[in-house]
C-alpha cells in the first residue's frame, strides 16, 4: 500500500469563448504540483505551499478555505475513509490568470490522493469533489476548469459529468498570460445583469456549430463558431490590451480567439503548430505594446491530463 504520491494538473482555458462554465481544455504548459500522505488521523492538513508566483505566501493553509484542502475533504467524506491526508503544494500557474490555478491545486491533490486509497476511483468519479474544492475559490460549481484537468484535452463540464470530446490533433492554441491579476469573482461579478434573448440565442448558435466542427474536425465550422457573444464584450474593458491581442491572433491566421477563464489570460485557436508558433510572438508583443510584460504558451488542444509523479 502506498502512504505518499505527487500528482501534477496542467492550466487549462476555461469556457473556450462560446462554452461559458461549460467547455475547457487542457494546456501542456504551466503546472501545479501536489504531494499527498496517507495518515492515520482522519483529518486534511495542508502542512505548506510552496512556490515563487507571486501571492503564493498568502493562500490559505486552513484546509476548508484552500480549494486542494476542500477537495480533499469532500473525498474523505465521500467514501468515508478512516484515516487521512496531508498536503503540500507547489505552486507553478500564476494566481488570478485565468489559467485555472485554482482548479490545478485541488485536482492536482485529488489525483495524488486517489492513488492512496485501496481502491482508486476512475478520474469521472473524482469530479464532484473537484467541484467542491473550486467552489471554494470561484464562488460557484462550475467544472470547464477541473474536467479538462482531469481528463485532458477538450471536456465539457455538467453539474454533474464531465466528459471528454473528441478534437482533432492539428488543433493548437496560443495562450497569453499578461503580467495582470484578474480575481475570478470581479470578472464573474460584470455578468449579473440579464441578457437579451437574441443574445442568447446567437451565442447558443455559436456553439452549436464549434461543438459540431470539434466532431467533424471542421476548421471552417470550429472558425464560425469560436465568436463568444455573451461573456466577452463584457469582460474585455478588464484586461487593458485584449482587443490588440486578439487583433493579433486574428490578423496570424487563428481560427478564434477570447479570454481564457475570467481572464487575465487570452487563447487563440490555429489549425496547426506552424501557424500558432508564429503567431504567438505577435500576440505576446500586442500586451507588452500595451503595458504588460506577457508569456506566450503554444499547447496542443489535446494537452495531457493530471497524473501521478511519483
Amino acid at each position: 500500500m502506498r502512504t505518499s504520491a505527487s500528482a501534477f494538473a496542467p492550466a487549462s482555458v476555461g469556457n473556450i469563448g462560446v462554452g461559458f462554465d461549460l467547455l475547457g481544455h487542457a494546456v501542456d504548459g504551466p503546472r501545479d504540483v501536489a504531494t499527498v500522505h496517507r495518515i492515520d488521523e482522519p483529518v486534511v492538513r495542508i502542512e505548506a505551499i510552496h512556490g515563487t508566483i507571486a501571492g503564493v505566501e498568502q493562500l490559505p493553509l486552513e484546509p476548508a478555505r484552500n480549494t486542494a484542502g476542500g477537495a480533499l475533504i469532500a473525498l474523505r467524506q465521500a467514501l468515508a475513509l478512516p484515516f487521512g491526508f496531508a498536503l503540500t503544494l507547489d505552486k507553478g500557474i500564476p494566481l488570478g490568470s485565468g489559467l485555472g490555478g485554482s482548479a490545478a491545486s485541488c485536482v492536482a491533490a485529488l489525483v495524488a490522493a486517489n492513488a492512496l486509497l485501496d481502491a482508486p476511483l476512475p478520474r469521472e468519479a473524482l469530479y464532484g469533489c473537484a467541484l467542491a474544492g473550486e467552489s471554494i475559490s470561484s464562488g460557484s460549481r462550475h467544472g470547464d476548469n477541473v474536467a479538462p484537468m482531469l481528463l485532458g484535452g477538450v471536456a465539457l463540464a455538467t453539474a454533474t459529468r464531465a466528459l471528454r470530446l473528441d478534437a482533432p490533433d492539428w488543433l493548437h492554441a496560443v495562450v497569453v498570460h499578461p503580467d495582470q491579476m484578474l480575481e475570478t469573482r470581479r470578472s464573474r461579478a460584470v455578468l449579473a445583469e440579464p441578457y437579451p434573448l437574441h443574445t442568447v440565442v446567437e451565442q447558443t448558435s455559436h456553439l452549436a456549430q464549434f461543438l459540431l466542427g470539434l466532431q467533424r474536425g471542421d476548421a471552417a465550422l470550429i472558425r464560425d463558431g469560436l465568436h463568444d457573444v455573451l461573456v466577452e464584450p463584457r469582460r474585455a474593458p478588464l484586461i487593458p490590451g485584449f482587443a490588440q491581442v486578439k487583433e493579433a491572433a486574428l490578423a496570424n491566421g487563428a481560427l478564434g480567439a477570447s479570454i481564457s477563464g475570467g481572464g487575465p489570460s487570452v487563447f487563440a485557436w490555429f489549425a496547426s503548430k506552424a501557424e500558432a508558433d508564429a503567431a504567438a510572438p505577435a500576440m505576446r508583443g500586442a500586451f507588452v505594446e500595451a503595458g504588460f510584460e506577457a508569456r506566450a504558451y503554444v499547447t496542443p488542444v489535446n494537452a495531457p491530463r493530471a497524473e501521478v509523479l511519483s
